[in-house]
């Protein structure tokens, strides 16, 4: 069941782009994990508010669940090829913001989700794989919500 709080259920959104503040973990992930589920049913992109590089632990922790990330490419709303989305979910303040000021003049919803930047997480290796991985599943449980798998597993 859809969010009664969303401005319109997900069977009407076709295009829907994730943003947050580098694209370097949050919004990969986010896009990786919304192709995985959904294909090419709902066109996905991601973007960042500023330029970033690629984070080693999100292809670390996108791997194990066999989610490739090793060819991401960091980019900003500056260099999105295409901005008609129905849908911006934005996962930072900053990318908030910036989705606002984008869509101002379009005929699009704007979504946050607040999410933990991981990288901010101070320890050894496993304690902040840990996080991350913590953030993947939870965009993975908020993304089957928002976007149910229709005739496919619900876990």
């Amino acid at each position: 069941m859809d969010d009664p709080n969303s401005a319109f259920d997900s069977a009407n959104v076709t295009s829907v782009l994730f943003a947050c503040t580098y694209n370097a973990i949050r919004s990969p992930m986010a896009e990786a994990l919304m192709k995985h589920f959904h294909g090419h049913r709902i066109y996905v992109d991601s973007v960042g508010v500023r330029e970033g590089e690629p984070d080693p632990f999100v292809i670390a922790v996108m791997d194990e669940i066999g989610i490739d990330l090793s060819r991401h490419r960091c980019k900003t709303f500056d260099f999105l090829e295409d901005t008609s989305f129905d849908l911006v979910i934005s996962l930072s303040p900053e990318a908030q913001h910036r989705a606002v000021e984008m869509t101002r003049t379009m005929a699009c919803d704007v979504e946050f989700w607040n999410t933990l930047d991981p990288s901010m997480i101070d320890g050894n290796r496993e304690t902040r794989l840990s996080f991350y991985r913590q953030v993947r599943d939870t965009l993975g449980r908020q993304i089957k919500k928002r976007f149910p798998i229709i005739g496919g597993p619900t876990v």
